[in-house]
């Protein structure tokens, strides 16, 4: 790959990615995260309801219970809503976990029940939310190739449990399936990874940088794979979606995945506050 065709891609990956949290139902259009109460839980624009939508939509819709396992919704007054496009006035809720989620939409906005751990909430998007247009554009370190490091990928005889930290300031436990080995600066490194449905390998990692130049729990990566080789490609690092939003729910790199030299390429991130937790 020449130098030339390789900064296109990067540039157009960048573009892209800028895109992306703009989409409809994209990350900047998060408007809300409410978590679940055992019991009757109503939804609508009501400040009272437990699951608050928009205000130009109808103060009380109806209700979701959670037994502490499943999540069913029901409506008021007979009238029907879209869950994942057949009107229902009743129905059992998928959580986002699941094969199928149920996604709830009212006119523009769309929510989905959540599950982690033992917690069940609610994400609402609403995608009249002003962010989608004016959120500042993602900026970066200058494209340097010296970080797109070749890379052994190793997998585990058998996938390890190791604790994620959490926006929550909880530890969740999720299996490892490798380490990726490689060396920079004459020191050698080795990094877990996890294997994602589709085979690719996924990276969360923290460097120095992350103190003041991006994002301040680390960054997130897809390893390359090309002609049968890895690569880990600096350029490629994107900050986790809680660098754009309040309302998600980021896991972040384990301990053994901070590194020791300072990783001057990939996403930079302006210490900004997001939009308020409601």
């Amino acid at each position: 790959m020449t130098d030339k065709i390789y900064r296109k891609a990067i540039d157009d990956w960048r573009a892209e990615c800028n895109a992306r949290i703009r989409k409809e139902n994209g990350w900047l259009a998060l408007d809300g995260l409410f978590w679940l109460k055992l019991g009757k839980n109503q939804f609508g624009s009501d400040p009272k309801c437990e699951v608050q939508l928009p205000e130009r939509l109808p103060a009380s819709i109806g209700y979701l219970e959670f037994n502490g396992r499943i999540v069913s919704l029901r409506t008021f007054a007979e009238e029907k809503i879209a869950v994942n496009d057949e009107l229902v006035d009743y129905a059992v809720l998928q959580t986002d976990i699941s094969e199928k989620p149920g996604f709830v939409t009212l006119e523009d906005v769309r929510f989905v029940v959540i599950e982690r751990g033992h917690r069940f909430g609610v994400r609402v998007w609403d995608n009249q939310r002003e962010e989608r247009q004016t959120f500042p554009a993602r900026t970066w370190f200058d494209i340097d190739e010296s970080f797109r490091i070749p890379t052994a990928y190793t997998p585990y005889d058998i996938p390890r449990k190791v604790f994620f930290p959490g926006i929550s300031g909880e530890k969740s436990e999720f299996p490892v399936e490798g380490y990726l080995s490689f060396e920079f600066n004459g020191k050698s490194y080795q990094l877990d990874v996890n294997k994602e449905d589709d085979g690719s390998l996924f990276l969360r990692f923290w460097d120095p940088t992350s103190r003041d130049e991006t994002y301040p729990t680390g960054r997130y990566l897809v390893v390359e794979e090309e002609d049968g080789k890895f690569f880990i490609d600096f350029n490629r690092a994107y900050s986790p979606p809680c660098a754009f939003t309040n309302f998600a729910t980021c896991v972040f790199a384990p301990e053994q995945n901070h590194l020791d030299f300072s990783v001057t390429a990939g996403e930079k991130y302006a210490r900004r506050h997001t939009a308020p937790l409601r």
